[in-house]
């Protein structure tokens, strides 16, 4: 049996970590309020989701703002991740309207952070 994979398939050629997509803004950081929505490992947003959280439509200036967006995102994210605990990839849908659609599609994933440690990424249904 092998232990560590290096010995079968050799040297990576590339490795890019969850530190440097946070570092590069790949990723962005939100667990200090996803711990406030009842997530207990880290939680990141990729630059698409965050830019669409921020996203206010002119029309919803005054009604809509970024810290609410981000707090209906993380709450109805962690809703769908305690129902779907066998599950590391997950689709749900929430009210955000970006002037073009109301409801937006995202996935949340469960997966190995850096050190194998569980963490989250909410993305758009296309990204990885």
């Amino acid at each position: 049996m092998i232990d560590d994979p290096r010995d079968f398939w050799g040297e990576p050629i590339h490795t890019y970590t969850r530190a440097e997509a946070l570092a590069d803004g790949v990723l962005v950081d939100v667990t200090e309020t996803a711990r406030e929505a009842g997530f207990a490992v880290p939680v990141a947003l990729t630059a698409n989701v965050w830019a669409d959280v921020r996203d206010i439509p002119d029309s919803n200036r005054g009604i809509q703002d970024p810290d609410g967006r981000l707090w209906d995102l993380l709450y109805m994210g962690r809703l769908v991740a305690h129902r779907a605990l066998d599950h590391s990839e997950i689709l749900y849908r929430l009210h955000m309207d970006l002037g073009r659609k109301r409801l937006y599609l995202a996935k949340l994933h469960v997966g190995p952070g850096d050190a194998g440690e569980p963490v989250v990424t909410i993305m758009r249904p296309h990204e990885d």
